[in-house]
């Protein structure tokens, strides 16, 4: 075990990762208004399950096609613009719900968040990244769970504030221009304190792979194997975590056992549970592989979905809320182990796993499900493959570390 193991970062490097941390509570709370903004959106305008799906479609669309953009961009101009550019355009889309309101159609809002979608990613390929090397490289895994807590942090303050906000007992609920617009100036306001500030830009020594002939991406996908099975296994995680939560509502009220309102509430303390569960991994990664950690809650998520899926009412429920302390390292992890060893194909090998949002797309299938059976369980097949990739991936880099040998 390295001496520095124990510690998140090094003094030098303690600013900048407190600064690109604050990013991270960010766009938790953007992506989690989208969980509550579905549910708005079918009873202020009147839409189906599978129609307000494509909030969820149209912001992780953004994510798809803006991804491989991003790594580009970061690759010429260094992580520090590339969150600038970020806070920009998120900045932008938040206050382009103003004119949407005025034009009242569903659409309007539609590429307002497609916008805020293209923003959130080019601040997630920096981000996300950039914390794994602000320090020893096998506290990186460690160090991004620390920082994805605070996404956990913004998406609880998100349901509960905007929750609270929405369904406020009316029929068409608050006014979502309202929050929207207060997010876009304070992100503005971000955006000028990172145009000001000095990071320090992360330098990779120079590799025999860097000069053979192909583009990154084909390097990455030629020599890399255990990229290309984590980049599986995060898309697979995205579909699992973005179509519970966007779900969630839907599901409890669906059933009968709350109120909208309640429900809000509800996810709010199944997303605390989420961020509780990212501190607790973050600490215990410090002592326990990371590889062998994902193992495990990959066990508990798929052991916990099969249990919402079997319809066993109050157990179903308590299953399903206990599954956000499971996936809550997921994502952190995974992301920092597909990167491990990159050297100067970590920022487009980032672009291509911050891609893997449009899994939120799944949220799609679900409602598809639920709108055609009427089961409010059956539509829950889908986190459960989404898991149960992620224990296969969990699995064969546990078994490749035991040997030495990593293969796909």
């Amino acid at each position: 075990m390295s001496k520095n193991r124990s510690t998140l970062t090094n003094k030098q490097y303690l600013l900048p990762f407190l600064l690109v941390t604050s990013l991270f509570f960010l766009w938790g709370f953007a992506r989690a208004i989208l969980d509550v903004l579905n549910k708005h959106f079918q009873n202020a305008l009147d839409i189906s399950i599978t129609q307000s799906s494509l909030i969820q479609v149209t912001t992780y669309l953004g994510y798809f096609i803006t991804a491989i953009p991003a790594g580009w961009f970061i690759n010429r101009h260094g992580y520090r613009m590339g969150v600038v550019f970020g806070l920009l355009l998120f900045g932008i889309g938040a206050l382009l719900f103003i004119p949407g309101a005025e034009a009242g159609t569903f659409y309007a809002y539609l590429g307002a968040l497609f916008i805020i979608g293209c923003g959130l990613v080019f601040l997630e390929t920096s981000a996300n990244p950039y914390v794994t090397e602000l320090g020893d490289p096998d506290s990186g895994s460690s160090r991004l769970n620390f920082s994805q807590s605070f996404n956990g942090l913004g998406s609880l303050s998100a349901t509960f504030i905007i929750g609270q906000f929405l369904f406020d007992g009316t029929d068409k609920g608050g006014n979502i221009v309202i929050p929207y617009t207060v997010l876009g100036i304070v992100v503005l306001g971000i955006a000028i304190v990172f145009s000001r500030v000095d990071l320090p830009e992360i330098k990779h020594q120079e590799t025999e792979e860097d000069l053979s002939h192909g583009t990154r991406i084909m390097k990455l996908f030629r020599h890399h194997p255990m990229f290309v099975f984590g980049l599986l296994a995060l898309l697979a995680y995205e579909v699992a975590e973005i179509s519970i939560n966007s779900y969630f509502i839907n599901y409890v009220t669906g059933k009968g056992w709350m109120t909208d309102n309640t429900a809000s509430i509800v996810l709010t303390g199944a997303l605390a549970l989420f961020m509780l569960g990212r501190f607790a991994g973050s600490w215990i990664m410090r002592q326990v592989k990371a590889e062998r950690m994902l193992l495990w809650c990959a066990i508990g998520s798929v052991i916990c979905i099969g249990l919402v899926m079997l319809n066993l009412g109050t157990i179903s429920m308590v299953a399903l809320v206990c599954n956000y302390a499971c996936e809550a390292i997921m994502f952190p992890t995974i992301f920092s182990l597909a990167l491990r060893g990159l050297g100067n194909l970590t920022k487009s090998a980032s672009s291509l796993l911050m891609m893997t949002p449009i899994g939120g797309c799944g949220f799609l299938l679900m409602g598809l499900i639920a709108d055609s059976t009427g089961m409010m369980s059956m539509p829950y097949i889908i986190p459960f493959i989404g898991f149960f990739v992620v224990l296969m991936y969990a699995s064969e880099l546990t078994r490749g570390r035991k040997n030495h040998v990593l293969t796909l």
